[in-house]
């Protein structure tokens, strides 16, 4: 996107944020020769979705995540910054969105105390991205505080076809025009 891969984009995004490597969830057996310098994971419960993916990020380090799927170009460091902030009041952090969720699980931050509701839903057969947040302490970042960062219909676009990758490259193209 912009002659730039898309994992490369949120790898900077996170050493500005956080000033450290994400860890990469990825299933693929070749996904640790995308970027190097990165840890590369697979799921822990492989088919458990993207709940599976939060679940390996949660459990490889004691300390609290933020989690942001590596289809999502649009994420911004401040972002990052802020709901790793949050964190320290709560267990889950979420970006209100107007998304069919109403929020961003794929672009949010989670604490230890996740990790035992997630399994406990993976073992249940719900898979769903949300299934836990009633068994932690959950903040939802208002759409109010979420817009201060961007357009969330932008900050949380997702690739998943080429045809997305065409209309992010367009978008990509407009911002940067824009900031110019």
């Amino acid at each position: 996107m912009g002659g730039v891969r898309i994992l490369d984009l949120l790898v900077e995004r996170f050493l500005e944020a956080l000033g450290a490597l994400p860890l990469l969830i990825a299933n693929d057996p070749d996904a640790a020769a995308w970027r190097t310098g990165l840890d590369v994971l697979p799921d822990i419960y492989p088919g458990a979705g993207a709940l599976g993916g939060i679940l390996t990020a949660v459990s490889a380090d004691p300390a609290p995540v933020v989690c942001v799927a590596w289809d999502m170009p649009f994420v911004p460091a401040p972002l990052l910054r802020r709901l790793a902030a949050e964190l320290e009041r709560a267990d889950a952090v979420l970006p209100a969105s107007g998304g069919r969720r109403g929020v961003e699980p794929m672009c949010a931050g989670y604490g230890p105390a996740c990790e035992s509701p997630i399994r406990s839903a993976i073992a249940a057969g719900d898979l769903r991205a949300i299934s836990f947040h009633s068994a932690v302490r959950t903040c939802i970042l208002p759409a109010e505080t979420v817009a201060a960062f961007g357009d969330p219909s932008t900050l949380f676009f997702n690739v998943n076809s080429q045809d997305d990758l065409t209309q992010a490259d367009a978008l990509w193209r407009r911002l940067a025009s824009s900031q110019s």
